[in-house]
């Protein structure tokens, strides 16, 4: 069986691996790591992104706020490096409401992540005006924080699209999307100038020698074996973090949801495409005609789509130029399941989406009848119970996980590859660190907090 050697094996060339391969080789200087990848890189699951970012985050504490905040600094950092090659932008996401009960909750929650680091809230009522709308492009000298709009008429001035029953919109400022692919490709060229070498396998086991972390076993396509030996092991694989776990017999805290997405030539200009993102904080109930609503109610297996819908269906222009490309997303299934490929299919899918969409952006019921073929897909999302990720030790001596990245993976990858290599070389770790080690879960007290914790901020 040949034999390799390396510093590091990272297990993953999705984008929280290749973040971990560029903090220790561009940024730390170490010099033999290798990535060790089955398909092509960043094709599993990375490519599968809304590629969006938010420092907008729930408690109980500040540590995803910290994080993200963290992440969003390197990824400013590597755009302005890049030459702009990233395309980030600050357009923000859009939260809005038609339920006037639901606007001291968005103060609230606005309020809190103020507290925790997100940066300031203002408030626009009828009395002030002083809203400052964000650019469709860039992201420098932009307010942080967010814009909570009640007052109708400033939501209809700059918001006309939105439902005409609109009574609040919160503006979370500190966020946006940038391509998620250049940023993979940016930082595993820059790696590979630093002598990170990508090698091609599936991991099948990882041996240790008195307890420590000794040897990767994989195999190529063509079936042959090879190892690498290594003192450090890095489980950064995504979908498959679970199974590589059990190959150190460590049983990793994660379950998985699928999570799909839908994009359409938006030709009629319904959203315009300097719109931020766009999400929806009610219960939705499909329109339907009456005819479509009896036909439905007919079959036992279409009567759920008569069925009130869950809040946060999200939408966003996609691309640049002539580009009239429309992102839709709404994930209302998601009971924990086996990842498999390809993925299984949702006939509904699509309509689901668009209808559910409908309901903030009403123009786009135009489509209903003559919507052109949508292209859909979506990956898994790998979580923990709080929705926070696993960054440390593994819990055998010179094993680590990146993982439990959920649906934030793109968005926190930049900082999630900074703690994890702090993690590997013994640095100073932020005082964030601990809110996202495997420990964590040893704790009694934190096992008693996680009763606490909200939604997870899930998207």
């Amino acid at each position: 069986m040949p034999k390799l050697e390396a510093e590091v094996v990272v297990c993953g060339a999705g984008i929280a691996g290749i973040a971990v391969a560029y903090e220790l080789a561009v940024k730390r200087g170490v010099r033999d790591v290798v990535l060790l990848e089955q398909d092509t890189p960043l094709s599993l699951t990375s490519d599968k992104s809304t590629e969006c970012y938010r420092n907008w985050w729930p408690g109980p504490d500040g540590a995803m706020i910290a994080l993200m905040n963290r992440s969003i600094e390197r990824l400013e950092q590597i755009a302005r490096e890049s030459g702009g090659r990233i395309g980030l932008n600050r357009r923000g996401y859009l939260y809005a409401t038609a339920e006037a009960g639901k606007i001291p909750l968005l103060a609230e929650a606005a309020e809190n992540a103020a507290r925790m680091g997100a940066g300031p809230l203002r408030v626009h009522d009828w009395k002030r005006e002083s809203y400052i709308p964000a650019p469709a492009h860039g992201f420098e000298g932009q307010p942080d924080g967010a814009d909570l709009i009640t007052d109708k008429a400033l939501i209809r001035r700059h918001f006309p699209y939105l439902a005409e029953d609109t009574v609040a919109v919160l503006h979370a400022r500190r966020a946006g999307w940038f391509s998620a692919q250049q940023l993979g490709m940016w930082m595993l060229e820059q790696s590979r100038a630093r002598g990170v070498r990508l090698v091609r396998g599936r991991v099948t086991g990882v041996q240790t020698t008195a307890g420590r972390v000794s040897t990767v076993e994989a195999q190529r396509e063509d079936g042959s074996a090879f190892s690498v030996q290594t003192p450090c092991f890095v489980n950064a694989a995504g979908p498959m973090q679970k199974a590589v776990g059990r190959m150190l017999g460590v049983e990793i805290p994660v379950f998985a949801e699928l999570h799909l997405k839908m994009s359409f030539p938006e030709h009629l200009g319904v959203v315009p495409r300097e719109a931020p993102m766009l999400i929806w904080a009610d219960e939705v109930r499909l329109p339907w005609s009456p005819e479509e609503q009896e036909m439905l109610a007919e079959e036992p297996s279409t009567r759920w789509l008569l069925e009130p819908f869950p809040p946060g269906v999200h939408c966003r222009p996609d691309g640049h130029g002539e580009s009239n490309t429309l992102i839709v997303l709404y994930n209302y299934h998601l009971e924990p399941l086996e990842p498999r490929f390809p993925l299984p299919s949702n006939p509904h899918y699509a309509d689901v989406a668009l209808r559910g969409m409908s309901a903030m952006v009403p123009g786009l019921r135009r489509y209903f009848d003559k919507a052109p073929k949508p292209y859909i897909d979506g990956g898994y999302y790998i979580k923990t119970r709080e929705n926070r990720p696993l960054i440390g030790a593994l819990g055998v001596q010179g094993a680590y996980v990146v993982g439990a990245l959920s649906g934030f993976g793109v968005m926190a990858a930049c900082a999630a590859g900074e703690l994890l290599a702090a993690h590997i070389l013994g640095d100073v770790l932020p005082e964030y660190a601990p809110a996202f080690a495997l420990e964590r879960y040893a704790d009694p007290e934190y096992r008693q907090k996680l009763e606490q914790f909200g939604d997870g901020a899930q998207l």
